[in-house]
């Protein structure tokens, strides 16, 4: 099955979580399918999220950010996205193109056209079939992501320290984005227990994709 499904939202939002159940549910109906994340799938890409994400980088400009975003991708799409579509697999990916223009965009107050310009670059103009924005008010979502923090080793990234303003101008792109391409992205309520999102997710991804047979 040759499709591209990403799925997006602001940290703490739940979507790992919710990707990565989809993936096990698959796995157990024996679809198979490739998961992966951006920035990453790649050991240039996995370099290169380290870098963005580590804390001890504040100082990164805007620019550069979002540079070192689009060449983590474009490593992404030759080695793993391209490949596998090009052999009919399903692909699953936790962020894409969509952060950028949420994240570095409006987040980053970078202009608009720059973001699109090259996100049309020919290597990079893939868009997904299906996106799942799970979304949730930014203090809710903080919230979440430091109880997830203080029960794991893991510490804060760059992105998670960002205030509340900056998170809730990521949601906010994001919600346009949902208006704009509402064929493509469909808003999930990421309120409520795991087992609930994810009965969600099942049923939104279940009515685009019914071969899938999810429901």
């Amino acid at each position: 099955m040759r499709s591209f499904i990403t799925f997006e939202g602001i940290e703490g939002s739940g979507k790992t979580t919710q990707i990565q159940l989809l993936s096990v549910r698959l796995d157990r109906g024996g679809i198979e399918h490739i998961l992966t994340r951006e920035p990453g799938g790649t050991e240039v890409g996995n370099q290169i999220r380290r870098l963005l994400l580590d804390p001890a980088n504040r100082d990164l400009s805007p620019l550069a950010e979002l540079l070192l975003y689009q060449a983590a991708r474009a490593q992404h799409l030759a080695r793993i996205i391209l490949p596998a579509l090009a052999e009919e697999k399903l692909v699953l990916c936790d962020r894409y193109k969509d952060a950028t223009r949420a994240y570095q965009g409006r987040g980053r107050y970078l202009p608009e056209d720059l973001v699109e310009q090259l996100n049309r670059f020919d290597l990079l103009a893939l868009e997904p079939d299906l996106t799942l924005l799970f979304d949730l008010e930014p203090a809710a979502a903080l919230a979440r992501a430091q109880r997830r923090e203080r029960t794991s080793s893991r510490d804060q990234n760059r992105f998670e320290q960002e205030t509340l303003e900056f998170h809730g101008r990521v949601r906010e792109a994001y919600l346009d984005l949902a208006k704009s391409y509402p064929r493509r992205i469909r808003v999930v309520d990421a309120a409520g227990s795991v087992d609930e999102v994810h009965q969600r997710t099942l049923a939104l991804i279940g009515g685009a994709f019914p071969s899938l047979g999810l429901k």
